[in-house]
């Protein structure tokens, strides 16, 4: 009984501590002079004590510590790391470690370490003395060089970021594909840009002109909306809705529409790292454009306006049912229904460039195939929100839609990608 006594409150004690577990709720790749930090600990007792610390080059630096308790079962520090305080880091491959010490009695450790590069320099880059022209909903290409330890580098226009990709053949350097979108204000300066996700970041501007005289005009539409059409669009995009038609068409053609477009620009995560095109884009043969990039739309019902948006693409008519053709070489990425666009086909021309088939009859092709120029994809149509039958034909360069009448023109592609990089087969 004796012996039951003793251990019955130490079994307690065993089955009620608990280990921490430590995280970081975001990645920390590089140690800058003083790099931003969060940690989270789940503990059912709390902590005692959260300590940090760096190894590197066989010693063991102890970079931040608290030792105040909580009692809070999930809690979250945020300290920084670096070579601010720590001075002794060097350039180069560390580890850093987290250690969170239980609220109970038994005091168990918990513990987290990563790999991390220590950077004490900011990057540097060099851009090229080309003159650039800029256009509303256009897009250019830079080269540039980059130096130094850096994780990201690319354009960025605003609040848009735009990859850089090693020049092709072998050749020293960097390139950007970038686009100057549609909505852009015109006084935004392109940057050539290098991080090394530590917080040293640097930039560069470009050489750009943006002549006034030569941007393009957005017209403005009124499109008639009819009861038929609402019912059209209602009940093969929301068959299982219910409520007012009206109020549900205008879900779709905003809701939809958001989900659909950053569906689509997600996909510039399928792009591949080479030129899988060696000629000007093509335009769909014999087809006649009811529309034009970045026409803007009033939708009219009933006499007043319900609501508007903005079309990203071109619409091409040719007959009903016409052969849908590949406007260049690629690899299809996607191959499936995708709300207003409907039957949609996207295909990847590498570097981020991709161009987009919508409302379609039929499709004939499959996610992964490779198509060639002219290739039939499939059959036109007016699925998703389209009242007639035709193409709904857009492009996009790392997810950002542009117009695609620069990529029909030999000659820009020539002046503006060929003669900046390698462009295999071009002209050939």
């Amino acid at each position: 009984m004796l012996a039951l006594a003793v251990l019955l409150p130490i079994a307690l004690l065993l089955a009620r501590s608990a280990t921490p577990v430590v995280d970081l709720p975001s990645p920390v790749p590089s140690l800058g002079q003083a790099t931003p930090i969060t940690v989270r600990v789940r503990d059912p007792h709390g902590i005692r004590k959260l300590a940090a610390f760096v190894e590197q080059n066989s010693a063991r630096y102890r970079v931040w510590e608290t030792a105040q308790p909580s009692g809070l079962a999930d809690s979250s520090w945020n300290f920084t790391v670096g070579v601010k305080t720590t001075p002794q880091l060097r350039d180069g491959k560390a580890r850093l470690i987290l250690e969170a010490t239980s609220n109970d009695l038994l005091r168990k450790t918990g513990r987290w370490e990563g790999e991390v590069t220590v950077v004490t320099e900011p990057p540097t880059i060099s851009v090229d003395s080309d003159q650039h022209y800029l256009y509303l909903g256009m897009a250019d290409l830079a080269t540039f060089n980059v130096s130094g330890a850096w994780t990201e580098a690319g354009v960025r226009v605003g609040d848009q970021t735009f990859r850089a990709w090693p020049a092709p053949g072998g050749k020293p350097g960097f390139f950007s594909l970038f686009a100057f979108a549609w909505n852009m204000p015109s006084n935004t300066v392109p940057l050539i840009y290098a991080s090394n996700g530590a917080g040293n970041d640097v930039t560069g501007p470009i050489v750009f002109q943006f002549p006034k005289k030569e941007q393009p005009k957005y017209t403005v539409h009124d499109m008639q909306v009819s009861d038929q059409f609402i019912q059209k669009v209602i009940g093969e995009l929301d068959p299982n809705g219910s409520g007012d038609p009206v109020a549900r068409f205008l879900k779709i053609n905003n809701e939809m529409r958001r989900a659909n477009n950053k569906a689509l620009s997600d996909l510039r995560f399928k792009t591949a790292d080479r030129f899988l095109w060696s000629q000007p884009f093509a335009r769909q043969s014999h087809s006649q454009a009811e529309s034009s990039f970045a026409d803007v739309r009033n939708y009219i019902y009933q006499g007043k306006k319900i609501d508007q948006q903005v079309h990203l693409g071109y619409d091409l008519a040719v007959t009903q049912h016409v052969g849908v053709e590949a406007s260049n070489d690629g690899r299809v990425v996607y191959a499936a229904p995708l709300g207003i666009y409907g039957n949609c086909i996207v295909v990847d021309h590498g570097y981020g460039l991709q161009t987009i088939y919508g409302h379609l009859s039929q499709i004939d092709v499959h996610q992964g195939d490779m198509v060639k120029q002219g290739q039939i994809m499939g059959r036109s149509g007016q699925t998703g929100m389209a009242g007639g039958d035709h193409i709904h034909f857009a492009m996009q360069l790392d997810g950002i839609q542009i117009d695609p009448k620069e990529w029909w023109d030999r000659h820009w592609i020539q002046d503006h990608i060929a003669k900046r990089v390698d462009l295999p087969g071009f002209n050939k």
